[in-house]
């Protein structure tokens, strides 16, 4: 039988079951939120004349956290209005509606006697066949258990979530002894399929994975920093994205996470006893650790950690880094190494690793360091919280946001180098790492395989996704710079931008406008896509500014022409051309997804015509798109002028849509013909699927059609609401310019009535405007600032 999931209830409001709450409301899920009976009246309830039985005292804690979740940021819900799928309720009053969900999700407090009352109610109302899970992250999940009757067993798994819920894809589900293989095998599909989440199946060990893998990581940094002499802004430096790791690095995560978080991880695995001799002494704690929390310096949610926000003399706000000798906090000042200036023309932080540990300075000596214990780790990890390698490098690239697992890490700087490195660390890597020459291979199918009892293996699951890395090498057909095509199968090819922070350069456009010629010559297809961190954040913009600081206005000209022309390719080419945008999507980058025939967007898209932000006005087509499109709609001619003015104010104002959803409501993704895939790994695959049926389905060449645009109508209106935003202070003088011209080529010109023109007429309005924009001062300022972050470019 078909399980569906359609309504979830979530025990436990705080921060991580509002954040869950959130989430499943994302996708469509209706859920109820519940909490504890608050204790006491506050002083404002007291002074309403309210009592203990009122409902509104009754669910306050659920209410306040629902209320929190709303006004979180960064958001955790894809759009402000799917938090009315969530309702709100207290554990003695409302614990009885779960007879009519259809997963209980618990995350009240890590206590596991607390915990098994709240199942002991659970088994008072659940229906059987009710799935129930816990969002523990330590408690050993077979303890939680005892007691419960054989069906609540049979439903009953792990399912732990990271914080927050929406941006960490990692979802670890652990199993009991008890838990059915089918409902283990749902908890997992559901997962990745609906929840978009990197579903990784997890032993019933301490910390599970993730937080195994990392919290050791962090402890042996803990332990090494002294001996190292460095002070923590330097292991920031040679933390972070260098090596492929989120910008917070190490020591600022902690405080983002609270220390005493890390702490009550570290306790949880020493306390446990299954940590191997090796490594125990590694989850003892430095003695300023103990310092910090018996301060309780525990981060951000106590104002200091490891770092702490001051004023400086001149009133100016300055970040003090904790001097771990004195334990003062000081001015570190800015680090300097010079192995990370050999990898400044490395573009991929695998490909850096090498390079790090050959350093000859202090930088050269923590990587050696820290990989080689990382290594000798995480080998001896297998098969105790893991029997495959894929899953732990899985696990720390969703949960901990590596770019790279550690072995392919290791694989990367090759199985006998860190063999030694471990060795140098002063560890022994486990026996069955010696027998093997790599982690991980490329078979003839282009399949990722993974080292396993001695032998290969394709890695479970990957034939739902199609990863270009694997592909690449025997399935690209044409390349330069700055993209490449590549075949992926049935008819369909896909075009993939990999200039750097895949920026639309020439290089691009002519990869483009191959592709679309090379598609329909032989293909069926085309899908645009790539898998970088972002799809692409727009234009090239050094190279704007370097025309036009030499005022070469024809070349220009060309090239802006060039970019709509390509643009207008994509719309009317004679095979379907669906594009993926997944992250970053600005300026030019949103431009292509506006013209595809259809658009299959990762729910974490950030798009939006930003070009007001450098001083000009959209110059792919994105102005020109949006007055089309609102001219179109078949509605009355007052509300085409409202619409015209919302798509108005988002171009000027540089908004952007902060998810898929958004970009719905914005205008800038179309609900009758564009989708959003929530698990980003399945992205281009859905795309040629999509590409493959419209193919199938008989696709014809769309035919352009004239617009009427509104003339004077509309510009009266533009003009009028930017003198009122100068007159108020809201806009400079130089917005208002933008502005204008923007409004200008909306309005179709200043046409003395309703007129219809082409899609080429209002083209020529924008790239006349752009140019226009591009010979202004304040422009080039603006782009020289965005290019250079401030700093003066050199001549």
């Amino acid at each position: 039988m078909k399980r569906r999931i359609k309504h979830v209830t979530v025990l436990g409001s705080g921060i991580m079951g509002s954040g869950i709450a959130a989430h499943f409301a994302n996708i469509g899920v209706e859920v109820l939120l519940l909490d504890i009976v608050p204790f006491e009246l506050t002083e404002a309830e007291q002074k309403k004349g309210l009592t203990k039985d009122d409902k509104v005292v009754r669910n306050r804690i659920a209410t306040e956290n629902l209320a929190k979740l709303k006004k979180a940021s960064p958001a955790l819900l894809y759009s402000p209005k799917f938090a009315d799928r969530i309702s709100v309720g207290n554990f003695d009053d409302d614990l009885q509606k779960i007879k009519n969900t259809d997963w209980i999700i618990e995350v009240v407090v890590e206590r596991l006697d607390i915990k098994k009352s709240v199942y002991e109610k659970i088994e008072q109302f659940r229906k059987p066949g009710t799935l129930v899970s816990s969002n523990t992250s330590g408690i050993p999940i077979n303890h939680l258990v005892e007691g419960r009757s054989e069906d609540f067993k049979k439903h009953f798994a792990g399912t732990h979530f990271f914080n927050p819920v929406r941006y960490l894809p990692l979802l670890e589900i652990i199993p009991t002894h008890d838990t059915a293989p089918e409902i283990v095998d749902f908890y997992m599909s559901f997962g990745a399929k609906f929840l978009g989440k990197d579903t990784v199946l997890a032993k019933d060990t301490p910390a599970f994975i993730a937080n195994r893998i990392g919290v050791f990581g962090i402890m042996n940094l803990f332990h090494n920093i002294q001996k190292l002499g460095m002070n923590v802004s330097e292991v920031d430096k040679l933390t972070g994205p260098v090596i492929g790791r989120p910008k917070s690095a190490t020591f600022r995560t902690a405080d983002v996470v609270g220390l005493d978080t890390l702490v009550h991880v570290a306790n949880g695995v020493r306390e446990s006893g299954a940590e191997q001799e090796l490594f125990r002494d590694q989850f003892e704690l430095p003695s300023y650790i103990n310092h910090m929390m018996e301060n309780k310096w525990l981060g951000s949610k106590s104002d200091q950690g490891f770092f702490k926000k001051v004023k400086d003399a001149d009133g100016k706000s300055a970040i003090l880094g904790l001097n771990l000798d004195t334990l003062e906090y000081e001015d570190q000042g800015k680090s300097n190494f010079a192995t990370l200036e050999l990898t400044k023309k490395i573009d991929k932080p695998i490909d850096r690793f090498k390079v790090l540990i050959g350093g000859k300075d202090k930088a050269g000596e923590f990587y050696r360091a820290m990989l080689g214990a990382l290594f000798a780790y995480v080998s001896h990890k297998v098969p105790e919280i893991s029997d495959e390698v894929y899953k732990i490098d899985d696990a720390m690239r969703a949960g901990f946001g590596w770019e790279n697992g550690p072995f392919e890490i290791w694989d990367a700087v090759g199985v006998e180098k860190g063999i030694a490195l471990a060795k140098e660390s002063g560890y022994e890597v486990a026996e069955w790492v010696k027998n093997i020459s790599s982690f991980y291979q490329i078979n003839d199918e282009g399949a990722k395989t993974f080292v396993n009892n001695g032998s290969y293996k394709n890695i479970p699951g990957q034939e739902a996704f199609i990863i270009l890395d694997n592909i690449r090498k025997n399935k690209t057909l044409w390349s330069n710079s700055g993209s490449s095509i590549i075949d992926l199968g049935d008819g369909i090819i896909n075009f993939e931008i990999r200039s750097k922070m895949n920026s639309l350069g020439g290089e691009v456009l002519d990869g483009l406008n191959r592709a679309i010629d090379l598609a329909e010559k032989e293909y069926d297809g085309l899908v645009v896509g790539n898998q970088g961190a972002n799809f692409s954040v727009g234009a090239n913009l050094a190279m704007i500014l370097m025309m036009a600081i030499e005022q070469d206005w024809d070349d220009l000209n060309m090239a802006i022409a060039y970019f709509q022309k390509s643009m207008m390719r994509v719309r009317y080419s004679s095979i379907p051309v669906v594009v993926a945008p997944h992250g970053m999507t600005l300026g030019g980058g949103c431009e292509m997804t506006m013209h595809a025939d259809k658009v299959v967007a990762a729910a974490e898209t950030y798009i939006g015509l930003v070009e007001a932000g450098v001083g000009v006005i959209p110059g792919g087509g994105g102005s020109k798109e949006f007055t089309v499109r609102t001219m179109k709609e078949v509605i009355a001619d007052d509300v085409k002028t409202n619409r015209l003015r919302d798509a108005f104010m988002n171009i000027a104002m540089a908004k952007v849509a902060t998810s898929a959803q958004e970009a719905f409501d914005m205008g800038i993704l179309q609900k009758h013909k564009d989708i959003v895939v929530i698990n980003k790994n399945r992205q281009i695959a859905e795309a040629k699927d999509v590409a493959l049926l419209m193919a199938k389905q008989g696709y014809s060449q769309p035919i352009e059609e004239k617009v009427k645009v509104l003339g004077q109508n509309a510009l009266g209106m533009f003009y009028v609401g930017t003198d009122q935003m100068l007159a108020g202070k809201f806009i400079s003088e130089h917005d208002k310019k933008i502005a204008d011209k923007l409004g200008y080529v909306m309005a179709g010109g200043n046409l003395s009535e309703p007129t219809e023109v082409t899609e080429q007429y209002l083209l020529n309005l924008e790239r006349e405007a752009f140019l226009q924009l591009c010979g202004e001062r304040k422009t080039l300022e603006r782009i020289q600032y965005m290019l250079t972050k401030g700093k003066p470019l050199r001549n």
